[in-house]
C-alpha cells in the first residue's frame, strides 16, 4: 500500500492498511495509525503520532518544526488523534520547549485547505478549521469549535466548546463556550444556536444559554457578579457549567 516512489524513513511506524501516495515523505519518529491515507507529495515529519483513519491530502505539511525563532531543534512533538482530515496545503507544527513541548489534536476534526495550527496548540474533537484559517501559538480550541474562512486567533487565546467564528473574525481575547463572534477585532454577536440544535441541545437548554448570554453581555453587571449569578443556576441548568467553568478559569480577558 506504499507507492514505491514515496520516501519512508526506516524508523517510521506504519500501521496496518496505511496507504502512502507517490512522492510523499514520511520522516523518522513518525507513527501512522491503521487505516490512514497519506496523499501524494504530503510531508509528515517527526516526532509525530497520527491516530487511526487519518487522511492527509496532497501537499499538506504535518509535524514540521515550529515557526518560532527561539526554536533550536529540540525534540518536541505533534500528537494527533483518530479520524482527522488534513486537506491540501495544511501546515501543522510541533510544540516548543518554551511551551508545552507538544501540539495536540483530538479526534474527528477537519482542517480545510491552507489552514494552519501553530506550535503548542490544543485542538479538541469535532473542530472545523475552514480555508485559510490560522491558530497562533499556544491557542486552545474546545470541542466542536468552527472557524469560518480567513478567521484567525491570537496567541494564548482560548475558545470555548461550540463557539462559532464568522468569516474574517480576528480573535484577540478568550471566547466563552456557545458564542457566535464576528468582526475585526471580533465581538460577541449572540449564541451559536443553530450549531447547538445540530448537536442535540433541546429548546429549553438553548433558551437557558441565551439567557446566560444576556446576563453576561446585556445586563450591565460586572463580570464577577454575572459569573456568580450564573454559577447559582448550574444545579438546575447543567448546560451552563461549561460556560461558568470557562469564565472562572480564564486567565486572559474574554471577548466582551
Amino acid at each position: 500500500m506504499i507507492d514505491p516512489r514515496a520516501i519512508v524513513d526506516p524508523g517510521a511506524e506504519i500501521g496496518e492498511g496505511v496507504e502512502i501516495g507517490p512522492f510523499a515523505v514520511i520522516g523518522a519518529n513518525v507513527s501512522i495509525g491503521a487505516g490512514s491515507t497519506i496523499g501524494s507529495h504530503a510531508v509528515v515529519k517527526g516526532p509525530t503520532t497520527l491516530g487511526r483513519d487519518t487522511r492527509v491530502f496532497q501537499f499538506a505539511s504535518i509535524g514540521d518544526a515550529p515557526q518560532d525563532r527561539k526554536y533550536a531543534g529540540e525534540p518536541t512533538k505533534l500528537v494527533v488523534g483518530d479520524r482527522n482530515v488534513f486537506r491540501e496545503f495544511c501546515t501543522i507544527n510541533r510544540g516548543t520547549v518554551g511551551g508545552r513541548g507538544v501540539t495536540t489534536i483530538a479526534d474527528d476534526c477537519l482542517f480545510m485547505a491552507y489552514s494552519h495550527v501553530a506550535h503548542d496548540c490544543i485542538v479538541g474533537s469535532q473542530c472545523i478549521m475552514s480555508n485559510c484559517t490560522a491558530l497562533a501559538g499556544h491557542v486552545e480550541l474546545g470541542d466542536w469549535v468552527i472557524m469560518s474562512g480567513y478567521s484567525g486567533i491570537h496567541q494564548f487565546c482560548k475558545i470555548g466548546a461550540h463557539a462559532f467564528l464568522a468569516n474574517n473574525a480576528a480573535v484577540t481575547r478568550n471566547v466563552p463556550p456557545y458564542l457566535l463572534v464576528a468582526g475585526s477585532p471580533a465581538e460577541p454577536k449572540g449564541v451559536n444556536s443553530e450549531g447547538l440544535k445540530r448537536r442535540g441541545f433541546d429548546a429549553a437548554q438553548i433558551a437557558n444559554i441565551k439567557a446566560a448570554y444576556r446576563l453576561l453581555y446585556r445586563s450591565g453587571l460586572k463580570l464577577a457578579d454575572a459569573t456568580e449569578q450564573l454559577r447559582a443556576l448550574v444545579p438546575i441548568q447543567p448546560e451552563l457549567k461549561p460556560f461558568v467553568d470557562f469564565l472562572a478559569a480564564s486567565e486572559r480577558s474574554i471577548i466582551r
